[in-house]
């Protein structure tokens, strides 16, 4: 478990699952090679032999007056098509609560974008059928992505059956609100559109006494990408409007004060962007 201190507000991260390896089906072109050559990605974002390191996690965000959680990482008893994720059985709620955070006290979850990885615990099976996770809690869906993903021709694209055990039950249970992308959550937390990965992809920003951060989503999976901007994901729906949107992230946030925590990177998760010649790096 890391946290980190925006002014009045505590971020915690809950980790779900962290693997070496395995994910070049998420970015092709970070070869080991390709990784090696970038000197600052070990120790922290991939191993001596340019094995990338990724994670996925949940980070509640604590405000004076709300418990959001951003994404919902996996879930348990899901049928996936990537055997790791399969009808796993992990503790991640036991996890949160032991962090303090137990599932009745989250009263928003905010999801970045509606893939696998990021609205799993949105719900969970209860006598053999998909019941809210957090039954006290608002879940913040944005319009747009739900627009695209509720289509049909979508959800044949995807195979596995998320809109139906992870999302619809949202639906059904009367607890979701629809949003924009630059929705003001409340409490100094707001959403930034960082559309490409998805149609409606977002981030999530955060100020709190003169202090900034800023939650990625998967406008870059890995901080190889902050290095190699122009490496896209697999996983894009627009990979120009991802690269787009990722070098004008860049640019906006290097060299400044606004901590980027990411949401598939790895321990320690969090550091500033710095210009490194005529692309970037990650300081930590």
């Amino acid at each position: 478990m890391d946290q980190w201190r925006i002014g009045d507000v505590k971020i915690t991260r809950i980790v779900e699952l962290q693997v070496t390896g395995g994910s070049r089906f998420i970015l092709p072109q970070a070869t080991r090679e390709e990784i090696q050559a970038i000197g600052w990605m070990a120790p922290h974002f991939a191993d001596a032999d340019g094995r990338l390191i990724m994670s996925i996690h949940a980070l509640i965000v604590e405000t004076p007056d709300r418990r959001i959680m951003v994404d919902t990482c996996l879930g348990n008893d899901k049928v996936r098509a990537i055997p790791g994720w399969n009808m796993r059985h992990g503790p991640f709620l036991e996890d949160i609560a032991a962090a303090g955070y137990p599932r009745e006290s989250i009263d928003t979850v905010l999801c970045t974008h509606l893939h696998v990885d990021h609205v799993g615990w949105n719900t969970m099976l209860v006598d053999g059928k998909w019941r809210p996770t957090f039954p006290n809690a608002r879940y913040l869906i944005g319009a747009k992505e739900w627009e695209h993903w509720s289509s049909e021709d979508a959800n044949q694209r995807r195979g596995d059956d998320i809109i139906g055990d992870s999302v619809r039950p949202i639906f059904d249970a009367g607890l979701a609100d629809l949003v924009e992308m630059d929705h003001a959550v409340g409490d100094g937390v707001w959403l930034e559109p960082t559309p490409g990965h998805t149609p409606g992809h977002v981030s999530v920003r955060i100020s709190s006494r003169g202090e900034d951060a800023i939650i990625t989503g998967d406008c870059m999976h890995h901080p190889c990408q902050i290095a190699r901007p122009q490496w896209s994901s697999a996983a894009d729906s627009d990979a120009d409007a991802a690269r787009t949107t990722r070098l004008a992230f860049l640019e906006r946030y290097a060299d400044g004060p606004v901590l980027v925590i990411g949401t598939h990177f790895a321990t320690p998760t969090a550091g500033h962007i710095a210009r490194d010649g005529d692309v970037y790096r990650l300081d930590v």
